[in-house]
């Protein structure tokens, strides 16, 4: 299943420079791994050492927070968007 991942500023260092990128996968985990497979780091940076997504950080499969449904085991249908977001805090 093919998807395509919307990569946030902070993280296009790894894409060389590319706001958006394909991965594949059925799942949200699937996905996260197929991309650090071609973009080597990229999942460290989404996910905390024990494997779960940071805090500060949201993912979208398309307009749905994952956190909401079934976090990295969230179904990811061929063709939809994964949206990686970074939280702003601030004052």
């Amino acid at each position: 299943m093919s998807v395509s991942v919307r990569i946030p500023t902070i993280l296009r260092t790894y894409t060389g420079g590319e706001s958006e990128v394909s991965a594949e996968g059925d799942t949200l985990a699937a996905v996260l791994d197929d991309l650090d497979a071609h973009y080597s780091g990229i999942k460290g940076r989404i996910l905390d050492e024990a494997g779960a997504l940071r805090r500060f950080v949201n993912v979208y499969v398309g307009n749905d927070d994952v956190r909401f449904l079934d976090d990295l085991q969230t179904p990811t249908p061929d063709g939809s968007q994964v949206s990686v977001i970074p939280a702003v805090a601030g004052g």
